[in-house]
């Protein structure tokens, strides 16, 4: 559903930023021919519409030491537990993304970790030690093919 409240400017400064977060809003109000003020008055007004919530550095997590991306399908106990479980996956630093999903699994964990053994560790001794998880099953990522932002500003 639309959002009344946005209009084609403020698509379009949201476009510049998906496209480089780093953009300096002097340079984004140059390329659509305001003011630098309009530019912080509009993001400030998005920030508070929960339009916009907050930013993020993308990192190359391999570069860093960690090699294994690994994607985790969660049986619970019961449905119920989602909230109680999703809590306790939040307090897991290795858990980078959770969602609540329809199919075979209740939650598809992303995790991202150093190696095999390690991610080995947070499998038996973070993971499965939380109430409610019944089962869980792991998919080991061998390549990241396509890790783009979702790019919906037809502007």
């Amino acid at each position: 559903m639309e959002n009344p409240e946005i209009d084609q400017l403020d698509r379009q400064i949201l476009a510049k930023l998906v496209e480089d977060g780093k953009t300096p809003y002097t340079d984004i109000a140059k390329q659509l021919f305001v003011s630098s003020g309009t530019i912080h008055v509009r993001m400030k007004k998005m920030e508070q519409m929960g339009v916009v919530r907050g930013s993020s550095l993308v990192l190359d997590y391999d570069k860093l030491g960690y090699n294994v991306t690994a994607f985790l399908g969660i049986h619970l106990d019961k449905s119920s537990l989602f909230e109680d479980v999703a809590v306790e996956l939040k307090r897991i630093a290795e858990v980078v993304e959770a969602n609540y999903i329809t199919g075979p699994y209740n939650i598809l964990a992303k995790l991202i970790c150093r190696n095999n053994n390690h991610l080995h560790e947070v499998l038996r001794d973070k993971i499965q030690q939380i109430t409610g998880i019944q089962r869980t099953e792991t998919f080991i990522s061998l390549e990241e093919t396509i890790g783009r932002r979702f790019e919906f500003l037809d502007v």
